[in-house]
């Protein structure tokens, strides 16, 4: 069989990449320390579940798998228009909010431009930026606090402004570091963007926030028509693997999304789902509440071990564990407690850690002290 350079057949942006990491195969770890369960506190993932209205809801959607969704996701959008004091036409529904951040760059990015996000952000925003064919440029984080990386430094990322800059992404709450900015500096911030720019503020783990500092940009929307907030069904509403995201911004300006969306491209049991699952904002308040309970608990029995914790308004904690990292990290998993390595953003002493519940963050923590996890 004569060789074939695969590569080569792809567009040279692509043939750039590397694929999106997202840690650890869960699947084959689950089916090695079978029948033992695994304790997983790796993807941010929602560790008290949806809505019990999400369950019955998708029951009551069975009968009409036959049919396509709605291609215009109609209710979901109204729902997060009353939601958000929206319109429906200023929303985007999407596969996730990965969808929309990928689409974001290819729709207003391309050979030739710059993508700006923060040192410490999002995986995806690079991968979007350079898989159109777009540069990637970085602006610094906030100066450490002793062994803690802290957030963007929005000042130091408008610096890094210029003329080829067409899409910026901030995550705020932000991933990795669960580091915030305050509404302020926001605003600063959009002082400095320029007419030919588009800003996207990933909001993925704004429902975690409650310090009183923070503050979601969709009341900024009114007056920053090149700004675009997205959100997801991801995290604290606990429907990772139904997949729903969506985006919010002026309706010209969304409209651009509808041009390259795929036609369905949220299947119909998701739009059910996160329709129930947003008519159950209580569940979500309890969600809240209940994490960041085990967040202030968790982070102060980190720190108490000698492991540097940053302050967090999302679902996870950012944990320093020294040059040791790697085999710390090699023996929670034979323990089967499973954390998000951070090499891949740059912090290969880091572990990022999800805020799961008591049992769960006691089994971490019995992990560490050197014993068994339960």
């Amino acid at each position: 069989m004569s060789q074939v350079d695969f590569a080569s057949l792809a567009a040279a942006p692509i043939r750039a990449l590397r694929a999106y990491d997202p840690g650890h195969d869960l699947v084959a770890l689950r089916r090695q320390h079978a029948p033992l369960p695994l304790v997983e506190l790796g993807s941010n993932e929602n560790s008290y579940g949806p809505s019990p209205a999400v369950v019955a809801a998708l029951q009551s959607a069975l009968p009409e798998l036959y049919r396509y969704p709605d291609p215009l996701g109609g209710d979901l959008k109204r729902a997060l228009g009353r939601l958000h004091g929206v319109e429906p036409r200023q929303i985007v529904l999407g596969n996730g909010s990965h969808e929309l951040l990928m689409q974001a760059a290819q729709v207003f990015a391309g050979p030739g431009d710059e993508v700006l996000m923060s040192q410490y952000g999002f995986a995806v925003y690079a991968i979007a930026a350079m898989a159109v064919g777009a540069t990637v440029v970085q602006g610094a984080s906030l100066p450490a606090e002793g062994p803690m990386p802290l957030g963007h430094d929005l000042g130091a990322i408008a610096t890094r402004i210029s003329p080829a800059t067409r899409l910026v992404y901030l995550c705020n709450p932000n991933n990795p570091t669960g580091t915030w900015f305050r509404p302020a500096a926001l605003e600063a911030f959009l002082g400095h963007l320029p007419q030919h720019a588009v800003l996207v503020v990933d909001e993925a783990y704004a429902e975690y926030a409650d310090d009183a500092g923070y503050a979601s940009a969709l009341p900024l929307l009114p007056s920053h028509p090149r700004m675009l907030v997205m959100r997801t069904f991801s995290k604290a509403y606990g429907l990772a693997g139904i997949r729903v995201g969506y985006a919010v911004g002026h309706p010209e300006l969304v409209g651009m999304f509808e041009r390259v969306r795929e036609s369905f491209n949220v299947s119909l049991p998701s739009l059910v789902a996160a329709e129930a699952a947003l008519g159950d904002q209580p569940h979500v308040a309890a969600v809240r509440q209940r994490n960041a309970t085990e967040r202030d608990w968790l982070a102060g029995e980190l720190r108490a071990r000698g492991f540097p914790t940053a302050d967090s308004q999302t679902n996870f904690l950012l944990t320093r564990f020294g040059p040791d990292c790697a085999a710390i990290e090699a023996d929670l998993l034979r323990q089967r407690v499973v954390l998000r390595p951070m090499a891949g953003y740059g912090l290969p002493e880091y572990l990022r850690i999800t805020i799961g519940r008591r049992d769960e963050n006691r089994a971490l923590l019995a992990a560490l002290d050197g014993k068994e996890a339960c």
